[in-house]
């Protein structure tokens, strides 16, 4: 997918809300429970069900250490039903008919008294889930849970908006659908355990995805899954739309099924099932998320002529005004959906916070949401740094930063950009978006699925004051070769966790990029997709005008965009900040 920087100068968890809750008593074990020569031991432990549904449930669970300091620890339970623990992470469990237990991993087995360790798991389950009865740290019983059990719904649980009504932000006290395909390609990692509960986005990147391509799991699939997993609570089900002719015009690794004229086939067949399937009245009760064409319209302000980096196929897309029609097609016939909520997608910091470029997209976005019937009210927000890699918060330097009498502006990295992060940038643009008619209401998203860059290469403070350069390329937590590479980079890391209103103006920290979903081949690969071979892709290459002629930065080796990479899922497990 293209993430191209047009420097004027040169050339986008909410955390799942718990069902239920129960808080253990602290306990101390006995003398006569402890093995002989075992430290002190005893715990509390805090038991939640984060996601319940017919037949099934997640569980996170949080044991404390209150006494001696131990370097491996093993948690024992009983079941009081039929439970059944499907899959874990953070620990090692093991179940025999009722009796389970969870041992510590490599990473997590030293507990200093007052420490904690958390683990989580799915199981299925009929009937009652009552909490277990009695919980043993090593061998030593530690305490008896208190309170109600974890199917016991809140006194007042919250309740969705009647029909016809949104709410402000959609992710505030709602749980968020974790997409099974993805958690169970996670899972089979060495590692991925860690982070296969994580909510990420569902891609609708053809026709075909709206029935489902071969045996994976469809539009009406997805969204039944959703209505088992919110278990009659708030939940949102994030959806990618993204089928434009002529798609992503400036790259090549993730073109699509539609020539640049196709757009009657864009509305028949691709928006017009899909809005069909969304205005079930089946699925009213979900908070239904869409981010809307990702690098489609921001191309039309930066790849186009007289900009110095046009595509033709860019120039083709502005002329024939199919990306216009398209996304104001979707908005409006998606928007009339009432709990449908639709965010735009609106780029990232590296490619439209230069000047020549902020008010421009401004106004291409707000001609598209007013083009084919739709209103500026049919957006409910933007996203930024969809599939990207630009860094959070850059805490080590700021725009306004002056090192050896120049400007971090005039510094290689910033190359006169206004904006050093996704964070600052997103802020800043809802700003401007509002300014040039959008509602004063809009919230944005931001994309952190690949933007932690963590791992031994992140810098623990400011670079060298010897100059600006050495003072920015010395502390920036974006480790990229250049702030316009963006496929399957080398040195990435998984970034923060989805999040419900993290920031002012913020909707949510979310991963709408699928962690280990390649952004495109390394080298070409003959498909039916209409996915060409962008040399972006290509660890070998050596740049072009977009990137001021650098290395790629790219991964070897890499599948198809959107086929699974376990090579860049690794690193993104390795290089997590927050680290895992």
């Amino acid at each position: 997918m293209s993430r191209t920087p047009t420097p004027p100068r040169r050339a986008r968890g909410a955390a799942l809300a718990a069902f239920a809750l129960v808080a253990a008593a602290a306990g101390t074990a006995t003398a006569l429970d402890a093995p002989t020569g075992a430290a002190a031991a005893g715990c509390t432990v805090d038991y939640r069900i984060q996601t319940a549904w017919n037949g099934g449930f997640t569980a996170d669970v949080s044991v404390t250490n209150t006494g001696d300091a131990i370097s491996s620890w093993k948690l024992e339970w009983s079941f009081a039903g039929d439970q059944k623990v499907t899959q874990g992470w953070n620990s090692t469990i093991t179940q025999s008919g009722t009796a389970a237990s969870a041992a510590n991993v490599s990473y997590n087995g030293a507990l200093a008294t007052g420490s904690s360790a958390s683990f989580g798991f799915n199981a299925s389950v009929t009937g009652s889930n009552a909490v277990p009865a009695a919980f043993k740290l090593n061998g030593v019983t530690c305490n008896s849970p208190g309170g109600g059990g974890p199917t016991d719904p809140p006194t007042d649980p919250p309740t969705d908006p009647p029909a016809g009504a949104k709410v402000d932000n959609p992710y505030a006290n709602a749980g968020v659908y974790v997409n099974p395909e993805w958690s169970a390609k996670a899972a089979a990692e060495p590692g991925g355990s860690r982070v296969s509960n994580q909510p990420t986005g569902v891609w609708l990147d053809r026709i075909a995805a709206i029935e489902g391509v071969g045996t994976g799991m469809g539009l009406r699939d997805h969204l039944d899954e959703a209505l088992r997993q919110a278990a009659g609570r708030p939940f949102v089900v994030q959806l990618v739309i993204y089928n434009l002719p002529g798609r992503d015009c400036a790259a090549l690794a993730s073109n699509g099924e539609l020539g640049p004229t196709e757009i009657g086939r864009y509305q028949s067949e691709y928006i017009d099932p899909i809005a069909a399937i969304l205005a079930d009245s089946k699925y009213a009760g979900l908070r239904i998320v869409t981010t809307v064409e990702i690098d489609s319209l921001p191309n039309l302000v930066t790849n186009v002529t007289p900009r110095p980096t046009v595509t033709p196929q860019c120039d083709v897309m502005k002329a024939n005004g199919n990306y216009i029609k398209g996304v104001g097609y979707a908005l409006n016939h998606l928007g009339a959906i009432p709990n449908v909520y639709n965010y735009v997608d609106a780029g990232h910091h590296g490619w439209i916070g230069w000047d020549d470029n902020f008010n421009a997209s401004a106004q291409v976005f707000k001609q598209a949401a007013t083009a084919e019937g739709s209103t500026v009210d049919k957006v409910h927000g933007f996203i930024v740094n969809t599939a990207n890699y630009g860094a959070l918060k850059e805490n080590n330097f700021t725009i306004n930063d002056n090192v050896a009498g120049k400007s971090v502006r005039e510094s290689k990295w910033v190359d006169w950009n206004r904006y050093v992060d996704e964070q600052s940038f997103a802020q800043a643009f809802r700003q401007e978006l509002v300014g040039v008619g959008f509602p004063s209401g809009i919230g944005m998203l931001i994309d952190t699925s690949r933007n932690g860059w963590g791992g031994s290469a992140r810098p623990a403070g400011p670079g060298p004051q010897t100059s600006v350069d050495t003072y920015v390329d010395g502390g920036r937590y974006d480790r990229r070769i250049h702030l316009g590479n963006w496929c399957n980079q080398s040195g990435a890391g998984l970034g923060e966790r989805p999040k419900a209103a993290p920031a002012a103006g913020i909707d949510a920290y979310v991963w709408m990029k699928p962690p280990g979903e390649s952004d495109g081949s390394s080298k070409e690969i003959p498909n039916n997709q209409g996915k060409g071979f962008d040399r972006m892709c290509d660890p070998t290459y050596t740049g072009n005008p977009r990137n001021n002629n650098h290395m790629s930065g790219a991964l070897p080796n890499a599948p198809l965009s959107g086929d699974w990479f376990s090579a860049q899922f690794q690193e993104l497990l390795k290089n997590a900040n927050p680290a895992l």
